[in-house]
């Protein structure tokens, strides 16, 4: 018996009484960078698994692409986004050659054909310790996932053509398999007796419509009508009855990583009461900070220990006390009150209502049916949004007229936690003089003297407005490129710069990346250098890790990263 194998069954789980937990595919370890995360910082994991990957790159779908209707119950249809074999194995190998894994390595593989998945086991066998055939999926293009899982005879086809072809690979192979057929454990066994090696259940539940309880609109964007798959706590019994059905039918020496709503140690506990080895964590990451992460696993697992060794006491904080009591993705309805153009394809959108928006957070701007994106907020009261015409969504956006509705979710984010200096310099480029005036505000509280510079991409028609709200916090200059780009960095160099000031910059990272080597040479400090990462992401509660600047995520620590800390973790992000 393999290594892998001797970990995952349940002689080794009885003799050590230890609870192995793993994450999920497309939840939390999607990244490279997150996945070092996990293994040199969160102990308590001892499987990390990837998102499911393609031969080919996958875009997957518009966002919305995940939901939250009532706390902690939520629905996702992402649609399989991923980078593709080829990026992702370069990736994968990076990883393997930078460092020892002390976990163990689940590469989860999605394909709408024998032949492909037979590539995929192929390719990323040198990098595996197991790999994850997704037949589950209930959300994907037809022919993948679900559409896989939920026929028998296509699952053994496709389990025993791929085992056969690969026998020289060294990974294990294990099928995540989905809840939505009649009897799971009958397709359990089925597979197995093709020739899996191990068992992983269960996928999200569904798919069905996530409706707004504001809007009383379906909120996933997808071709199916709005439907995505079900998880979190509201899938948790259903989980329980499928672990417990596969282990009746596969017997006690298959491999079985079971997961599905769990959020406790008492729950982690129920998943290996009903047969599973291991016991995946996934949409629970959207509920606990992740700087609680590594403290809230610790206390999963020993509670969960404690509870399967029947003792009375637990030395770790009871799991449930790391949960986040709100719904964190609740929308809230606005109304356009003004549109003022800003340049010619950008304008400022105001709201009725306001936010407590700090420096470092943000929120999400939803149009039923068309889309969501996060944006910085430029004013709380009244509740302002500065739009540049990119998209599909942001042309709909700024197309909106007064009177029209326009949804918000938020605040994500952290407010920025910032060394007091007695000078500072702002500089924006673009849609980034959003965050100059709740940044200026803080500063100003901290009787900071401030430079404040920005670029734009042209002569802007709004730019009273800039100096109205700006020039009372300081000295403000605003410069169009007028045809040389990013034109207002040539003002570097010849200012006069302090080395012990501080600077906030916010814009394009490429923007950012110039100015910050600039500033650097004038010798302004690099904890002292602020960069605003306003990196795209999919959730803005930690699940998608598509925000993520080095091992942190910008939803969760904020948007301002110091540069010394990007220097360490993000080098790429800087043009180092």
């Amino acid at each position: 018996m393999s290594g892998v194998m001797q970990l995952l069954s349940r002689r080794h789980l009885n003799m050590h009484a230890s609870v192995l937990l793993t994450t999920v595919s497309g939840v939390a370890s999607t990244k490279s960078a997150l996945i070092e995360f996990f293994d040199k910082k969160i102990p308590a994991i001892g499987i990390i698994t990837t998102k499911s990957f393609q031969v080919t790159p996958n875009p997957g779908n518009r966002e919305p692409v995940i939901c939250e209707t009532t706390k902690g119950n939520f629905g996702n249809s992402v649609g399989l986004r991923n980078p593709g074999m080829e990026k992702a194995l370069a990736e994968l190998k990076e990883l393997r050659a930078k460092f020892t894994f002390r976990s163990l390595l689940n590469v989860s593989l999605s394909a709408n054909s024998i032949e492909d998945f037979i590539v995929l086991v192929k390719a990323f066998d040198e990098v595996a310790d197991l790999v994850e055939l997704n037949f589950s999926c209930p959300h994907a293009a037809a022919g993948y996932g679900s559409s896989i899982g939920c026929d028998i005879a296509l699952a053994s086809e496709y389990v025993r053509e791929i085992k056969k072809a690969t026998k020289e690979c060294k990974a294990p192979l294990f099928v995540k398999l989905t809840p939505n057929v009649e009897e799971i454990g009958v397709i359990a066994k089925a597979v197995v007796d093709a020739g899996a090696d191990g068992l992983v259940a269960i996928n999200t539940v569904g798919p069905i419509q996530h409706i707004d309880p504001v809007s009383h609109t379906p909120i996933l964007q997808n071709k199916l009508e709005g439907k995505g798959g079900c998880s979190g706590r509201w899938v948790h019994q259903e989980a329980l009855t499928c672990i417990s059905s596969i282990r009746s039918y596969v017997g006690d020496d298959v491999p079985l990583i079971g997961m599905g709503g769990v959020t406790t140690g008492a729950e982690a506990a129920a998943m290996i009461q009903s047969g599973a080895d291991a016991v995946g964590i996934g949409s629970a990451f959207g509920t606990v900070d992740q700087r609680m992460w590594d403290a809230y696993l610790t206390s999963v697992q020993a509670e969960a220990e404690a509870i399967l060794r029947k003792t009375d006491t637990c030395r770790e904080p009871l799991s449930a006390s790391f949960l986040l009591d709100e719904r964190q993705m609740a929308y809230e309805e606005h109304s356009v009150e003004k549109i003022t153009h800003y340049s010619k394809d950008t304008v400022i959108i105001t709201l009725d209502g306001m936010l407590n928006c700090k420096a470092g957070e943000f929120a999400f701007l939803w149009l039923p049916s068309l889309g969501e994106k996060p944006f910085s907020v430029a004013h709380n009261t009244p509740l302002t949004f500065i739009v540049k015409k990119r998209g599909v969504f942001s042309s709909a956006l700024c197309a909106l007229n007064v009177g029209d509705r326009l949804y918000v979710r938020g605040l994500y984010g952290a407010p920025l936690e910032n060394k007091t200096t007695s000078k500072a310099l702002l500089l924006a480029g673009g849609t980034g003089v959003a965050v100059l005036p709740s940044l200026a505000e803080q500063l100003k509280k901290q009787n900071t003297e401030m430079t404040i510079l920005v670029g734009t991409s042209e002569s802007v028609e709004g730019k009273a407005l800039l100096e109205d709200e700006l020039s009372c916090y300081g000295r403000f200059v605003c410069v169009p490129d007028d045809g040389v780009p990013a034109r207002v960095l040539g003002l570097l160099d010849t200012l006069d710069i302090s080395t012990d000031q501080a600077c906030y910059l916010v814009g394009p990272e490429i923007f950012m990346a110039v100015a910050a080597k600039k500033l650097l040479s004038k010798g302004v400090q690099e904890h002292n250098l602020y960069l605003s990462m306003e990196r795209m992401t999919l959730c803005g509660i930690g699940m998608c890790g598509e925000c993520a600047c080095g091992d942190r995520l910008t939803c969760r620590w904020g948007t301002f990263m110091q540069y010394d800390y990007l220097k360490q973790h993000a080098p790429e992000i800087i043009g180092l």
